[in-house]
């Protein structure tokens, strides 16, 4: 009686320039590592980079950074959480930052998030439940003379109301899928059909 092996498996070799996780975004992570010869105070520039790869800080990167830079993980998380533009969370396909500095509370800053909140039902420091609108808080954009303001798909939108801010970020989603509002009423509305070229 003969028993049949199989060959053994071979594996490819892996590219010189392909991270050993196989997720492409890590070689930004590590060209930007190269770039500042892995000095600790890069770590700002790092996390900028990895977030601006993967779209947030999430654990796995964070240690990963912590690794690289040789910094404990409780200093590289402490930078994520401290400064504003870090998120550890998955943000949305669009994202409205309202600012909520002295100036711009006391023109209605905080009227314009609650009409937000209402409007697409989303607590502030969230993402809407189809993943398509994140809206958070800043505590000061430094453009005070301009309050209230906003950004929004880093735009700065400024001298807002809670009506304007909600029709820019309503046409901000219509047109965001590539189609214009024109389009999708001629289409009859989200759910139509793209018109077909003859």
């Amino acid at each position: 009686m003969s028993v049949k092996t199989s060959p053994p498996l071979r594996t490819r070799p892996r590219p010189a320039d392909e991270h050993p996780s196989g997720d492409p975004r890590f070689n930004l992570i590590d060209r930007t590592l190269k770039r500042f010869s892995f000095q600790q105070d890069a770590l700002i520039e790092v996390l900028h980079t990895a977030q601006e790869a993967f779209g947030y800080l999430s654990d796995d990167l964070l240690i990963y950074v912590a690794h690289q830079l040789k910094l404990p993980l409780s200093w590289v998380y402490g930078v994520a959480t401290f400064y504003h533009f870090f998120t550890l969370t998955p943000q949305g396909q669009h994202n409205c930052i309202v600012c909520m500095g002295t100036a711009c509370y006391v023109k209605r800053a905080a009227e314009i998030v609650a009409a937000l909140q209402q409007e697409f039902q989303v607590a502030a420091g969230g993402t809407t439940a189809d993943g398509r609108l994140s809206l958070s808080t800043a505590r000061c954009l430094g453009s005070c003379g301009l309050a209230p303001v906003l950004v929004l798909d880093g735009e700065v939108l400024p001298r807002e109301t809670p009506e304007s801010t909600l029709e820019r970020v309503r046409q901000h989603l219509m047109t965001a899928g590539g189609r214009s509002a024109a389009q999708l009423a001629k289409n009859g509305g989200a759910g139509g059909a793209p018109d077909d070229e003859e």
